[in-house]
C-alpha cells in the first residue's frame, strides 16, 4: 500500500481548539490570544519532540467570516509546522466544507494539509514502529476495516459522535473493526476513558479549550494527547494555560445539568437555536438531526420523515 511516509515518534494531538476573535458563550476578551498561545505551545512541543501534530477538527468556532487578523495569526503560527487538521462540523458551512471557509483558506496557503475526505493518508515511520493513519472528518463514515502490513499499527483520527461511557446514547457504537487498532476522537469535549472493544481501541482525549462555565471546566487540565507505536494508551501533556478564574467573569455557576431529564429540553433548545446556528457555527437542519438523534428511538423515523417533507430533502 502506497502511502506519503511520515517521520515521526509519534502523534500529537490537539482536539477541537475553537480559534474565533469573538469570545464564545462567556469567554472573556482575552480568548482569541489565550486559544492561540496554547496553539502555539502545542506546535513547539510536537517540534521539540519530534511529534507530527493534528489537530482532531473544530480548529474554528465559526467556519467562515473570521478576520484578517485571526487568519494571518493561524498562517504565521502554522506555517513552520503544517499541522494536519481534520475537518470537524464547526470548520464547515451549512454543513459542507467549501473554498468559501476560514480552513480553506489555510488550505490555500499551504501552511496545514487539510483532511478533509475519508481514507487512509500517511504511514508513520517511527523507532518504535510503523503505522497506517486514516480519517474520517465529520458527516464522513468510519471504515469498515483498515489494510495494513504485518507488524503495523493502524490509527484513525474521527470527529464523531461516539458512545463512549458519558455518551451511551450517542449513534456511533464502539465496535471492533477489522484491522483497525486506534479510533481517536474529537468532537466530544469531554474527555473519556480509553475503550477496548476486541482489537479496536477508542479514544477521546477532550478539546484544549474551556468553553462551558460550569465547575466541570473549571476542575479540568486543558491537555493535547500523544500517541506512539506500541502505546496501550494516550498520553496527556498539560498545556501551559490562564487561570480559570480569569478567562471566565466572575459570577455563580448556573445549576448543574440533570443529565437524563434533561436530554429532551437540550434537544428542543438546539432546535431553537438552528437558525443561529446555521449562520455563525454552520450547522444545518439536517447536520443537527444526525448529530442528536438516536437511531434506535422509535420516533427517529418519524422526525426524519417530517424533516424530508418540510425541506424536500431527497435524502438524510
Amino acid at each position: 500500500m502506497s502511502l506519503p511516509r511520515l517521520e515521526a515518534d509519534g502523534l500529537l494531538l490537539v482536539p477541537d481548539p475553537h480559534v474565533a476573535a469573538t469570545p464564545p458563550m462567556q469567554r472573556l476578551d482575552s480568548y482569541m490570544d489565550d486559544v492561540l498561545a496554547k496553539l502555539a505551545a502545542c506546535l513547539e512541543h510536537a517540534a521539540a519532540h519530534r511529534l507530527a501534530p493534528v489537530v482532531l477538527g473544530d480548529l474554528f468556532h465559526w467556519p467562515r467570516e473570521n478576520p484578517n487578523a485571526l487568519i494571518v495569526a493561524l498562517i504565521e503560527l502554522f506555517r513552520p509546522h503544517r499541522p494536519f487538521v481534520l475537518v470537524g462540523n464547526h470548520d464547515k458551512y451549512q454543513a459542507r466544507f467549501t473554498d468559501d471557509t476560514s480552513l480553506a483558506v489555510l488550505r490555500a496557503a499551504g501552511v496545514a494539509t487539510v483532511l478533509a475526505e475519508p481514507g487512509l493518508f500517511a504511514r508513520l515511520v517511527s523507532p518504535t514502529g510503523t503505522a497506517v493513519l486514516g480519517a474520517s472528518p465529520d458527516g464522513a463514515p468510519l471504515p469498515a476495516s483498515v489494510e495494513k502490513a504485518p507488524g503495523e499499527e493502524s490509527v484513525w483520527l474521527a470527529h464523531h459522535n461516539v458512545g463512549f461511557p458519558d455518551f451511551l446514547d450517542k449513534h456511533v457504537k464502539i465496535r471492533e473493526i477489522p484491522g483497525l487498532d486506534w479510533v481517536i476522537n474529537g468532537h466530544i469535549h469531554r474527555p473519556q476513558p480509553t475503550v477496548a472493544a476486541g482489537g479496536t481501541r477508542w479514544a477521546n482525549p477532550g478539546n484544549i479549550t474551556r468553553l462551558k462555565f460550569n465547575r466541570r471546566a473549571m476542575e479540568r487540565v486543558p491537555a493535547a494527547a500523544i500517541w506512539r507505536p506500541g502505546a496501550v494508551d494516550l498520553e496527556f501533556w498539560p498545556i501551559p494555560h490562564r487561570p480559570f478564574a480569569e478567562v471566565f467573569p466572575d459570577q455563580d455557576f448556573p445549576p448543574e445539568e440533570a443529565q437524563a431529564a434533561a436530554e429532551p429540553s437540550r434537544f428542543l433548545e438546539g432546535l431553537a437555536r438552528l437558525a443561529w446556528r446555521r449562520t455563525r457555527e454552520g450547522a444545518g437542519l439536517g447536520e443537527f438531526l444526525r448529530a442528536n438523534l438516536n437511531p434506535e428511538s422509535p420516533e427517529t423515523a418519524v422526525i426524519w420523515e417530517l424533516y424530508r417533507e418540510v425541506t424536500h430533502a431527497a435524502d438524510k
